[in-house]
């Protein structure tokens, strides 16, 4: 491939690589200075000028500053005359600000979007957005894939005729259905009331569990609340077995060990969209990659081929 620099920011390094190595072009240098002022300054190690430029940085924990230096990038990128600058972003934390649902307060999510571009970005790379709307945030081209191939794979050897997908709220319901239908499986949804960020009240299951292997499919696990309230509710609906999935694995505060410490829960798979600790792996956590998915979208990209056969 031609043409074409990627680069790696410091938030998920392991991931840019892997995408590298599935594409067999180097990963270009780069590097970040921190001064004593606590200013940072980010320097692209290679020539862009004239290149389809990718700049690979999920936005995770420290989110602020992992944002900070993917602007930085750009900006660069930006000023050393790329024909072309993509932000790859496997996941996209400021994706869960997307309404306004208090007084006086920000859209982070269309905020952040808006900063990307000022500071150069001309095209972006996702996946796996909180909501539907997010896409609507940026103003420029937006490829937004989902993991649920990804995930399916993993239990594709098995008889689903049993197993049935379960959504932890409303929201997150129709990603629950499209996951059922890759494996032949049955649905569900948790009917979820938010009253803090640390206590959220399942009130009923809307659909047939009883009896049921149930998968419980997220995008994304921080502190594991909601998942450990639902996983409390399915014990007492006499399920059969119970396994979560999700694609985004943050497992804050312990999150993981914890949810697999749960009476039933037989399995926690996640991917490497965003950096996974030894200590998360330790515990059992099941890390599937989607290297390959965001290698194949950027090789389309820079061929100018369809992305679309990606999102089905």
């Amino acid at each position: 491939m031609g043409d074409i620099a990627i680069f790696s920011g410091s938030a998920h390094p392991d991931l840019a690589r892997e995408i590298c190595r599935h594409l067999e072009v180097p990963l270009s240098p780069s590097r970040l200075t921190r001064f004593a002022n606590d200013c940072l300054e980010v320097q692209l190690e290679a020539n862009c000028r004239e290149r389809d430029v990718f700049l690979i940085q999920p936005i995770v924990a420290p989110v602020q500053e992992h944002l900070m230096e993917l602007l930085l990038m750009l900006d660069a990128a930006r000023g050393a005359s790329a024909a072309r600058i993509t932000a790859v972003m496997p996941h996209y934390a400021y994706a869960r600000s997307d309404k306004k649902d208090a007084p006086r307060i920000s859209i982070g999510g269309k905020l952040v979007a808006d900063l990307l571009a000022t500071a150069g970005a001309q095209r972006v790379l996702t996946m796996t957005l909180h909501s539907p709307q997010v896409h609507g945030f940026f103003s420029m081209p937006v490829d937004h894939l989902h993991a649920l191939q990804v995930l399916a794979r993993h239990f594709a050897a098995e008889d689903h005729s049993n197993t049935v997908v379960v959504s932890p709220d409303l929201g997150n319901a129709k990603e629950a259905a499209a996951f059922a239908r890759l494996l032949g499986a049955g649905v569900a949804a948790a009917a979820k009331q938010r009253f803090s960020g640390d206590r959220v009240e399942i009130s009923a299951i809307i659909g047939e569990v009883s009896g049921r292997d149930v998968i419980v499919l997220d995008d994304e696990i921080a502190k594991g609340t909601t998942v450990i309230e639902l996983i409390a509710h399915l014990r007492r609906e006499n399920v059969r077995s119970i396994r979560v999935a999700c694609t985004h694995g943050l497992f804050a505060n312990d999150a993981a060990r914890r949810i697999l410490a749960e009476p039933g829960v037989e399995e926690l798979i996640t991917t490497n969209t965003a950096p996974i600790s030894e200590k998360d792996r330790a515990s059992g956590l099941k890390v599937l990659s989607v290297a390959p998915a965001l290698a194949e979208a950027i090789r389309r990209i820079h061929n100018g081929e369809s992305v679309s056969a990606l999102f089905a």
